[in-house]
């Protein structure tokens, strides 16, 4: 145990959340042969297994899910620790949460600024808006509405936009219209509350066919099984936006609209410490609206940036 580090519980955490060692890797910023190498080595010092794994799939062992929770909590006590002599040290930090995407070079643009902290903790996007109104982040990037901005009293300004695609079986990568396509909705609505009413209000205005599924099946291998015995293609959503794909599917852009899902920085309403906005500024100059206006694209009603 003497051997164990923090970093690589943050490695452990982020495996267990993401149950995909590529998309953890990704989400962290290292090499996926680093990782597995990193979490085989923690296995060795804990003694136990935390992960059981094969070609398709990643899941915790009961010895993980029981550990998760404590890591969890040892993590967010060292941050505590790191905030507190931040805060002696008279450096104030910024901390940021996220959900699956952050913009690229993010540290570089920052640093001239503010410290800025990565939170650890991934969540979905309404825990992370959350976490934001009740001061247990400064700034989180997510997707909210405007009707979650003023609920939580928080402000928000354009960080990114994600085009999203459909799946299907066979070669066939031609677009397709989102009226044929499936829209997958995850009846773990606590976990998928954002992607569902967005998936919802893409079926009402486009006319996709509404899929219910179990067992986060909006995401990953169980994602991927679904379109395999989908007669049509299946849309995609943010979470594997970058994933590899699997032999035998294919991505196939939708068209008649094309169809996008936005990112926000949310930040409270009233907050004007000089450090924040100038890591607002740093990340959102020159943003403009990334075309979400153009004729033939849709985001869905009570989106912050819907014209």
């Amino acid at each position: 145990m003497a051997n164990v580090e923090l970093r690589q519980l943050r490695y452990f955490v982020a495996v267990a959340e993401e149950l995909n060692f590529g998309r953890a890797a990704e989400r962290l910023l290292i090499a996926g042969p680093s990782l597995s190498q990193q979490i085989k080595a923690l296995e060795r010092d804990l003694g136990v297994r935390l992960f059981d794994r094969d070609r398709r799939s990643v899941s915790l062992t009961p010895a993980g899910s029981t550990l998760l929770p404590h890591v969890r909590a040892l993590l967010a006590r060292a941050e505590d620790i790191r905030l507190r002599a931040g805060r002696m040290s008279g450096s104030e930090t910024v901390r940021l949460g996220y959900v699956s995407w952050l913009p690229p070079h993010l540290t570089a643009r920052t640093a001239a600024v503010a410290q800025l902290h990565i939170d650890p903790w991934i969540a979905p996007s309404h825990t992370q808006a959350a976490r934001v109104a009740d001061g247990s982040l400064d700034l989180a990037v997510c997707w909210v509405r405007a009707a979650d901005l003023e609920q939580r009293d928080l402000n928000a300004r354009l960080l990114g936009a994600d085009r999203l695609y459909a799946v299907a079986t066979g070669n066939d990568a031609s677009g397709v219209e989102a009226r044929d396509t499936v829209v997958l909705l995850d009846d773990d609505t606590t976990s998928w509350s954002s992607w569902n009413t967005y998936a919802e209000l893409l079926a009402r205005d486009t006319g996709a066919r509404v899929v219910r599924v179990a067992q986060g099946g909006t995401n990953g291998p169980a994602f991927f099984d679904h379109v395999r015995h989908s007669s049509r293609p299946v849309i995609n959503n943010p979470k594997g936006q970058n994933g590899v794909m699997p032999p035998g599917l294919t991505r196939r852009p939708v068209m008649a609209p094309e169809i996008y899902w936005t990112w926000s920085l949310v930040w409270r309403r009233g907050d004007t410490r000089p450090e924040l906005l100038a890591v607002i500024d740093a990340l959102c100059h020159d943003m403009g609206d990334l075309g979400l206006g153009r004729a033939g694209t849709w985001i869905p009603d009570g989106d912050p940036y819907k014209g």
